[in-house]
């Protein structure tokens, strides 16, 4: 059942900021933004255990097996992603960097976390060339590849599990277009708000390409 946050805390299944006022809902005893839990069962998101996609194969609720991570590709660039929404939905910004100097940035007057992490990702893949591991703090960016959601997404014609159409087509579409057509792009989580200095950088550009929207 939707509640409003009394104060402000992480997001378990987007990693985004969840602030005071913001509608949220419980799932796997942990918060969630009211949005990213309807986005999570509309796409096959699988909560328990969501913010441990690093961790060794096993079994969880389903019944489905847990992938191993993506085996990353021979002289890859690192490029790290994030997205930020501030009343989700409301202004947002989406932001990648690498660590030799290249990020790029931007967002939407009113939209969602989901759709920022999604645009981060995308956005890095179209700007950068050659081998790319993708690294994210989005459960939801990541499992889609690292899982393989977009398998049964393509077979079904964009409708999930649940038969329902999958939420953010428009976006999930041309990344899983190049994810196919490159061949050498792989995903990897990051726990996000850790002390990894990339993964602080974008959020800060994500934040602050999302003020700019306001």
């Amino acid at each position: 059942m939707p509640m409003t946050a009394r104060f402000p805390t992480t997001c378990a299944q987007c990693s985004g900021r969840i602030m005071p006022g913001e509608e949220i809902s419980k799932a796997a005893q942990r918060w969630v933004h009211s949005t990213c839990a309807t986005a999570a069962s509309e796409n096959e998101a699988l909560l328990p255990g969501l913010d441990t996609p690093s961790a060794p194969a096993r079994t969880v609720k389903s019944g489905k097996a847990r992938r191993p991570d993506m085996a990353e590709p021979d002289g890859a660039l690192e490029v790290w992603t994030d997205g930020a929404c501030s009343g989700n939905p409301g202004p947002g910004g989406w932001a990648w960097a690498t660590k030799d100097g290249r990020q790029g940035s931007g967002g939407e007057a009113k939209t969602t976390n989901q759709r920022m992490e999604v645009s981060a990702a995308l956005k890095a893949i179209e700007a950068l060339d050659g081998p790319l591991v993708v690294v994210s703090d989005s459960t939801y960016v990541v499992n889609c590849f690292r899982d393989e959601w977009w398998k049964g997404w393509l077979a079904r014609g964009w409708v999930n599990s649940q038969k329902k159409p999958v939420a953010n087509r428009d976006l999930w579409e041309p990344l899983i277009e190049a994810f196919r057509e490159r061949g050498d792009i792989s995903f990897r989580w990051v726990k996000g708000h850790s002390g990894d200095a990339m993964n602080d950088l974008v959020d800060q550009l994500a934040v602050e390409a999302g003020k700019a929207q306001v």
